[in-house]
Order: structure tokens, then C-alpha cells, then sequence
């Protein structure tokens, strides 16, 4: 982790002040009813606390002159108003408390359905863990105000309005004094305030990379350990950690020096305007009621100003929490479906074709990963791509599933355009086996049932035989319904890779993709492998990518690729014979086998 946030990261954490509040709106707006429902009872709760002060004035003027049946009618009158507040205050919390869980779970869903859909391409900018921390950290503080500081913020709002609409039918003159510092409190606010939201920003960036730097520490805690960077790791992460935590000091540093102004002048206007009532008692001016009024009714204001200088700071904190979370639902993608996908009913023969594919990652862009790339492969035809590492065949399987798009030229399904159809529809006709397979944490059948989730449970059992697993399967506690641990923790490499070959047989689908599929495996295995895989590549499009040239010799067509180009095609036999970079790769694999023919 770097001294100081992305550059990226500070060029998306430009702050739209309370503005960015308004992305929260389509998640509210289907909640009308709700929203005006507790609303409805935040007013009437606010009134009835604007209403209590006159019937204690009441109590006081006449507590001494008024008959007991008078001041038991008072005293009851005062146990209502309790009662009417106590459940206009319990209903609003149900209300506003059931919605702001509702809106955030709906926010959450909403940014999780756009992330599982982003290609690749999209996470080269972005870690994992920032997004998660982004759907946690950041919905956690919009749940905060959506539950509880908007109806607490409007609440004291209308308590400061109708409270001071109450001082002043009760006395201008102290209402007046009461008032004075209000422009003085409204300067720091803004000044601060500013801070607040700068360093509110700053921090919840921080806790953001942390958290991207835990997920990736922590999934790769093996090779951490293995390589004894514990203490390394250790070390970057109290880094970042410390860093978040000294720009979560400095903002509460400053919100406390806010909140000390804030509390300063407004309890001085207080202790003002009480030595002039009693003064004005003295004189009798005001009764001792009047003047206990405009007392509770100073101490409401106060408390309301109050509670909305810290709810400005939450809903600052709030807005920067909403701008990172809107800025993921609006996110660009660089591969998207057409507006008018072609349909991909009647699509199936499984021909795919390179036509002059230019491509370079995102990341790398001066660097051509493919370079004028043009091959077809037929239907039900076996086709492998060898090469050394980097030379662009791992590309060419993620091209083929559109994870990306090529800067120029095409690449067809059936002699549809890739970028004609949509990705869902199509990928429904691949099945793959990637180089670094993908294990849940669920059972060994849940995981091999992923390739077709209404598979059943003897067709599960069949892919897993072709696929050479059932017997290592069986084996564990449970069978099938073993639960395999987080990323496959409890299989092997090779059980691993033959669970995804076992998915992948159960997809069924018009094209196979083998991306070092049997790397993993020991001779034994790969061979069983190989077999399930020749017999089920008949009648389907495969393409298998491979360093171990052993699992290649009888494809239909092997193409040789060096550095983003195809140098050379041929079968196995043809392209020993010519020599070249296959010969040289087959020489270093099969020295003795060679010398042998």
C-alpha cells in the first residue's frame, strides 16, 4: 500500500457535499407510504413536545391558587401528553428504523448485482476488498442516518422552528438575547463542517484500502506463511490501519471543538437570558410559569441546534458514503450487451473465429497481448494452442467468453459478431476448466452441480466419473455432500482441478474450454482425465490450452503462439517435422519418445 490513497481513488473522492445525499432517493422513493407514515408521526411528536411546556407554565402559575381537582386535571393532562409521546416515538422508530434497513438491503443487493456482472477489466482498477468494504462500511453509515439521524434531524427542526415561534409569543425581548449567538454558531459550522467532510472522506478511503489489503493478505495467507512474510504483512496492514485511524482523529478532533463552541454559546445565551428573567419576575413582567416555560423551551432549542450540529457531520459522513456507493452503480463497464441483442436460440454448432484480433489489457495497453490473431475453429473440432507463458493463449480463452473486447478486429460464434449478443445468452454455450480452478464453500456435489444447477444427483455422480473423481470423492467423510472448506481449503490441487472438469462435463455445452486443464494432475489422474475429456470433446467445439504438450498430441490442430502471434499451425507430427519453436518445445517434453520414432 502506497503513502497516500490512488491517484484514481482522490480523483473519484471529490465530495458533493450534502448534494450526493440525493442518490439515495430511487432506493427510497418506492417506500412513499412508509416514509410519510413515520413522517406523520415525527410531526405529531413534535408538536406534542412543543405542547408540554404550556401545561407545566400551567402547573407552576397555578399551582398554588388552583383547586385540587384543577391541578389533578393538569397533572393528567401532563400524563397524556407523556403517553401520546411515548407512542408517536416508539411508532417513528419502527418506521424510520424498518425503512433504513430496507434501503440499505436494497442498496446492497443493487451494488452486488452491478459487481457480479463487471468484466475483468473493470477489477484492474479496483480491489475486491475495497468493493466489499463499500457494500459494508459504507451502507452501515447510510443505515445509520436513514434509520436514525434524518427523523432525529427533522425532528429537532421542527423543534427549533415551533420552539422558537414559542419564545417569541412568550417574550421578544428574551427571545432576542436567547438568539443572538445563532450567527456566531452558524460560522464554525461551516468552517468545520468542511473539515469534518474532508477528513470523513479520507478516512473512510483509508478503511476501504485496509480492508482490500486484509481480503488480499488473508487469501493469500499460505503463501504469506510459506514465504515467512508475516511480519511484512503485519506491518502494512497496521500501516494502513493507523493511517485511517489518525484521519478518524483528526476528524473527531474536530468535530469536538465544533461541538464545544457550539455548546459554549448556546448554554451562555441561556445563563443570560435566565438572569434577565429573573429579573423580570422580580419586576413582574413575567409570571414564574412564563418564565419556566421559555426555560424549557430555551433548552429545547439549545439541545435541537445542538443534535443538528453532530447530524450535520453524520450526514456529511453519510453523503461521501452514498457518493462511493452511487459511483458503483454507475460505473462504466468497458464490455456491455447491446441494445438489440442478437438471439442465440438456433446458435449452437460451435464455430469460433479470429479475425485479424488486435488486444492489449487495459492495464498494459502498449503492450499487445494478441497481434493480428486469425484462426477458425469448426464445429465438433479439437483444437490446442501451446506456447510459452505470456504468449497470449490464456487471452484467447477469456476473448472467447468476452471478458474483454478486442481494440480491433472480431471474434465469432456461429459467424455472429461476440459483440452482438448478449454475454449471459451466449457464455450459457461454453463450459470451462480454468487454469486455477474455482472451489465454493459448499459441498463437493453443490460445487460440481454449479455447471448445471438442475442436475441431478445421478448426473452429478456420472460427470464426476468421467471427470476421474468419484473415487477420491466417495472416499471423504461424507461422499459427495463433504463439505470442501473455503476456496477448496481440504482438496488437493489435482482434486481441485478435477472437480471443475467434473462441473464443466455437466455443463453440456456446444464449446469446451481447457485452460491447463489437467496441470495439477499426477500421470494417473492425467491420463483417466484425458480420456474423459477425448471422448467428451466429440461432437463439441474444444479448445485446450496447454504447456504440458503431452495432453495436445491428439488434437485435430495445434496452434503455436510467441508473442501475441500464431507462428506456426499444424498437427503434432507435421509441426515436429518443420522444426521450429513446437519442435523445440517437444524436444525439452519428449526427448526420449522423439529419439524413440
Amino acid at each position: 500500500m502506497a503513502d497516500a490513497p490512488r491517484p484514481s481513488e482522490e480523483e473519484r473522492a471529490k465530495s458533493k457535499e450534502l448534494g450526493a445525499l440525493r442518490g439515495l432517493w430511487p432506493f427510497m422513493a418506492p417506500y412513499r407510504g412508509m416514509m410519510a407514515a413515520a413522517f406523520a408521526a415525527l410531526v405529531a411528536t413534535a408538536v406534542v413536545s412543543l405542547i408540554l411546556p404550556l401545561a407545566v407554565r400551567r402547573v407552576v402559575d397555578n399551582f398554588e391558587t388552583a383547586e385540587v381537582g384543577l391541578l389533578d386535571q393538569y397533572f393528567g393532562a401532563a400524563v397524556g401528553i407523556a403517553a401520546l409521546l411515548a407512542v408517536g416515538t416508539a411508532l417513528r422508530y419502527y418506521l424510520v428504523t424498518r425503512l433504513g434497513e430496507r434501503v440499505v438491503a436494497d442498496i446492497r443487493v443493487a451494488v452486488f448485482d452491478r459487481m457480479i456482472g463487471m468484466s475483468p477489466a473493470f477489477y484492474e482498477r479496483i480491489m475486491t476488498g475495497e468493493v466489499l468494504s463499500r457494500i459494508t462500511t459504507d451502507t452501515t453509515l447510510i443505515l445509520s442516518v436513514i434509520g436514525s439521524s434524518v427523523s432525529i434531524a427533522l425532528r429537532n427542526l421542527l423543534i427549533l422552528v415551533g420552539g422558537i415561534g414559542l419564545m417569541l409569543w412568550t417574550s421578544v425581548k428574551m427571545t432576542a438575547l436567547v438568539l443572538w449567538p445563532i450567527p456566531v454558531i452558524v460560522l464554525p459550522i461551516i468552517f468545520l463542517g468542511r473539515r469534518v467532510r474532508r477528513l470523513s472522506k479520507e478516512n473512510q478511503d483509508w478503511i476501504a484500502a485496509s480492508s482490500g489489503d486484509a481480503s488480499e493478505q488473508l487469501l493469500s495467507a499460505q503463501t504469506v506463511q510459506a514465504f515467512t512474510h508475516e511480519t511484512r504483512s503485519r506491518s502494512k496492514f497496521w500501516d494502513v490501519t493507523e493511517k485511517s485511524f489518525v484521519a478518524a482523529r483528526r476528524r473527531i478532533a474536530t468535530r469536538a471543538v465544533l461541538t464545544a463552541i457550539v455548546i459554549f454559546m448556546a448554554f451562555s445565551a441561556i445563563v443570560g437570558f435566565l438572569w434577565i428573567g429573573a429579573a423580570d419576575v422580580r419586576s413582574g413582567a413575567i409570571s414564574v410559569g412564563e418564565l419556566v416555560q421559555f426555560m424549557i423551551y430555551t433548552i429545547m432549542v439549545a439541545g435541537a441546534v445542538a443534535a443538528l450540529t453532530e447530524i450535520w457531520s453524520e450526514l456529511q459522513r453519510a453523503a461521501g458514503a452514498t457518493e462511493r456507493l452511487v459511483e458503483l452503480l454507475n460505473a462504466e463497464d468497458s464490455v456491455a450487451d447491446p441494445e438489440r441483442p442478437v438471439a442465440v436460440e438456433g446458435l449452437g454448432r460451435g464455430e469460433i473465429a479470429f479475425d485479424d484480433v488486435r488486444f492489449s489489457y487495459p492495464a498494459r495497453p502498449s503492450i499487445a497481448a494478441l497481434d493480428g490473431v486469425s484462426f477458425t475453429v469448426a464445429p465438433g473440432e479439437t483444437v490446442a494452442l501451446v506456447g510459452p507463458s505470456g504468449a497470449g493463449k490464456t487471452t484467447i480463452i477469456q476473448l472467447i467468453q468476452r471478458f474483454y473486447d478486442p481494440q480491433s478486429g472480431a471474434i465469432r460464434y456461429d459467424g455472429v459478431d461476440l459483440r452482438e449478443m448478449e454475454r449471459a445468452a451466449f457464455r450459457k454455450h461454453l463450459a470451462l476448466v480454468p487454469q486455477d480452478p474455482v472451489i465454493f464453500a459448499d459441498t463437493a456435489r453443490e460445487n460440481i452441480r454449479f455447471g448445471r444447477p438442475e442436475a441431478s444427483d445421478a448426473e452429478v455422480e456420472e460427470a464426476a466419473k468421467a471427470a476421474a473423481a468419484h473415487d477420491f470423492l466417495t472416499a471423504l467423510p461424507e461422499g459427495y455432500d463433504s463439505y470442501v472448506g473455503e476456496r477448496g481449503v481440504m482438496l488437493s490441487g489435482g482434486q481441485k482441478q478435477r472437480i471443475a472438469i467434473a462441473r464443466a462435463i455437466l455443463r453440456d455445452a456446444p464449446v469446451l474450454l481447457l485452460d491447463e486443464a489437467t496441470s495439477a494432475l499426477d500421470a494417473e489422474s492425467e491420463r483417466a482425465v484425458q480420456e474423459a475429456v477425448d471422448r467428451l470433446s466429440h461432437g463439441r467445439t474444444t479448445i485446450i490450452v496447454a504447456h504440458r504438450l503431452a495432453t495436445v498430441k491428439k488434437a485435430d490442430r495445434i496452434l503455436v503462439f510467441e508473442a501475441g502471434r500464431i507462428v506456426a499451425r499444424g498437427t503434432h507430427e507435421s509441426l515436429v517435422s518443420e522444426g521450429g519453436l513446437y519442435a523445440r518445445l517437444a524436444r525439452l517434453q519428449f526427448t526420449e519418445g522423439i529419439a524413440a520414432e
